[in-house]
Parts: C-alpha cells; structure tokens; sequence
C-alpha cells in the first residue's frame, strides 16, 4: 500500500533549517536540567511514599497539602487526577527509616483533615476480618441472632456491594439495605458500630532510597547497552559509519525526550525508562530501514551521487514511514489524552519519541552519512591522482554487502 507514488522531496537540500531546530531543542532540554539539577525523577529512583487515594468529594489539594507539611518535611506533592476524585500524594524521604513513619504520617493526617471516629469502624476500606469482629458481639447484645456462617456471608455480600457497586465509598449506610439478608435490626447495629470515611487509600508505594539508586543506575546502564548492541548490529549489518549515524540518531532522541520531561517539569519513572527503550528500537527500526533501501540502491548502482541516492531512499520509504509512524502516533495520543495521570509519562515519552524518532531518521542519521561521504571524497580529492576516492570505495563495499 502506498499513500505516495513517485515523490521527489529534497530532504537534503532543506536539512540545515531543521538542523537548526534540532540543536535547539537539544540546547533547551540541556540547560533546563542544568538549571533543574537534573532530570525530576520519581519515586521509583529518588525513594518515597506514594499514595493513591479516592474521596467521596472533591478535596481541596492545598489544604492536605498544608496539613501535610506540618507533619512531615521534604518534598511534598498532591496532584489531582483529572476527571475523578482522586489525588496522588507523594513524599519524598532521604532514609530508610523514615519509610512506614512517613506513610503513617499521611494516614494519621488525612484521618486528622476528614475528621475520623477512632471510637468507630470506618466501613470504608476496612476488610471483611474486621468488619465480622466489631459486629459479632453487639448483634448479639442486640438480641440479632445470626449463626456465625450467616454472619461471615452477610459481611461478604455488604463489602462486595460497597466496592463492586459503589467504589468503595458508601454514601449513606441505608444503601446497604439492598444486600442480601440485611435486616434492619442489623442495620441499625451497623450504623452503631461504624461510620463512613470520607476518603479511601486505594493503592500505596513504598520506595527506599538505595533501591531508588540502584534502579536509577539499572536504568541507564539498559539504555547503554542497547545502544552499545544496536552500534554493533548496524555497524556489522552496513558499515561502522552507518551504525555510528543510528546511534548518534537514537542518542540524539533520547536527549531531546528527557529534556522536554525537564522543560514540561515531568518525573521520570519506571515506566517512562520503558517508553524511552522502546522508543530506543522504534527509532532504529525506522532508520535501518531507510539505510536499508539507501544499499539497495548502491547495488543497483543508481546514478548521482550520496545526496541524490539519499534522499531517493528517503522519498521511496516515505509511505512506510508515515503510516506505521502515523497510526502508532495517534494511538499513543490517545493514551495520553485519555489515559489518566499514572499514565500520562509513559504517554508522553511515547508521543514525543515517535515524532523525534521519525524526524531523527531523515533529518539526523540520513544527513551524516552525507557528511561522510563528502569528507571523504574531499580527503580522496587531496591525495595523489590516480587513486581511487576513499568516499566512492566506502560506497562500493557497502553495495557488495
């Protein structure tokens, strides 16, 4: 299938504008994390606590953020999560010590904030154990004869109804008397023994700061290495200076990408390393390609010179290009747009990588070869007559390939 038949753009001949922007949004992306001390990173490299937690009403972000700050020091941060009523509260800390203090600390201030009933259960989160324990008693002292079997049922059904129908926050007790086997007497006891918390932790990660650098040098080392193995497949598959191109091109992606992050104040996380390997393969993958159909037409032995057969190979890729870069793009837009905030890094790294990637194949890798070969051919003009241009062997030994 192709969406173009015959183009004959010349890439090439426009290369030093977009060169130009290239330096610049590397030059940005470099002095923003100088200024920032470098990248922002998450909790899954510096250490912290991160607490997902769901209200029953919308919160007010700075006042659990003031609230918090009087209790624990360092790095606090409360993000909403769009179109729900959930926010992300994370800590940072510099000790491993300060791990279960810290999260308990969140805990206690919340329960502080939305006005807890220590005296009571709060219905909302707590787990069928608990539940069975504070009601066993008083149905008896109420003269609600219920077998312990019945009892154990009945505390399935109500904590199956609260999160599978309602989220895990009741708005009213009397909702429950849609259960199953609820009675009233029951329910008057529940009402008794419990109440309604306002807000329910949903997940909780707990980060220490030395598993936080390990997995930071994990990271970079991954992303060295395959750099490393890509250098050596490109540079046996065509020649050294084609790999050395790719690599400068995939170098070049990575830069720009984490400098953005910097620029747009996101953390990276494990799952933006992920997004930025992938993009690793994905931007390679599209460069090999179009050096692939460059040799193809070095053995064809095409007419012109390195400028000319390049960007025929570009143009004759184009089609490829657009529509496998095309159709992942919009996808990974999507999953940005809609994603939600746990997401929206990875998202990002992938919407930004797709377009670099791209752009890096034609624009940065493409241009290099040609480079290569005009300072070689300049080299060869300089040596004694008779011989034959470095430049125009290089080329014969990649077509013999």
């Amino acid at each position: 299938m192709h969406l173009f038949r015959d183009t004959n753009f010349d890439f090439m001949g426009n290369k030093w504008p977009l060169i130009g922007l290239t330096l610049l949004l590397t030059a940005a992306g470099i002095v923003s994390l100088v200024i920032e001390g470098g990248p922002r990173y998450g909790i899954d490299f510096k250490g912290g606590t991160l607490l997902y937690v769901k209200f029953a009403e919308k919160p007010s972000e700075e006042s659990i953020r003031a609230a918090l700050g009087k209790k624990i020091s360092g790095e606090i941060s409360v993000i909403s999560v769009q179109g729900t009523n959930e926010l992300m509260i994370e800590t940072e800390i510099k000790d491993e010590r300060e791990l279960q203090s810290t999260r308990q600390a969140i805990e206690d201030t919340l329960a502080s904030v939305f006005s807890a009933q220590p005296d009571k259960l709060d219905f909302t989160g707590a787990a069928a154990g608990r539940v069975y324990e504070r009601l066993n008693l008083p149905l008896q002292k109420a003269g609600v004869f219920i077998g312990d079997e019945d009892l154990r049922k009945l505390v399935t059904e109500v904590l199956s109804f609260r999160d599978k129908q309602k989220g895990g926050i009741l708005s009213s007790f009397d909702e429950l008397s849609a259960v199953p086997g609820m009675t009233p007497q029951i329910l008057t006891v529940i009402k008794q023994e419990g109440y309604i918390g306002k807000y329910l932790v949903r997940n909780t990660e707990v980060v220490g700061p030395k598993v936080g650098n390990e997995l930071r040098t994990q990271a970079l080392l991954a992303t060295l290495y395959a750099m490393a193995g890509m250098l050596i497949y490109v540079g046996l598959r065509f020649e050294f200076v084609y790999g050395f191109a790719a690599v400068i091109a995939v170098l070049h992606d990575t830069i720009i990408t984490i400098g953005l992050f910097s620029l747009f104040h996101k953390e990276i996380s494990l799952t933006v390393i992920a997004a930025l390997l992938t993009l690793v393969g994905y931007s390679m993958n599209d460069t090999i390609v179009v050096f692939d159909r460059i040799r193809e037409n070095l053995q064809r032995g095409r007419k012109g010179d390195m400028t000319e057969i390049v960007n025929r190979s570009i143009n004759e890729t184009l089609s490829r290009t657009i529509m496998t870069s095309g159709l992942t793009f919009l996808t990974a837009v999507a999953l940005w747009l809609f994603g939600g905030q746990v997401l929206n890094g990875f998202a990002f790294a992938l919407v930004v990588g797709i377009l670099v990637g791209t752009y890096s194949s034609i624009f940065v890798a493409s241009p290099i070869l040609v480079f290569w070969q005009d300072f070689m051919k300049k080299r060869g003009d300089n040596q004694k007559n008779g011989g034959t241009s470095p430049g125009v062997v290089g080329s014969k030994k990649l077509a013999a390939k």
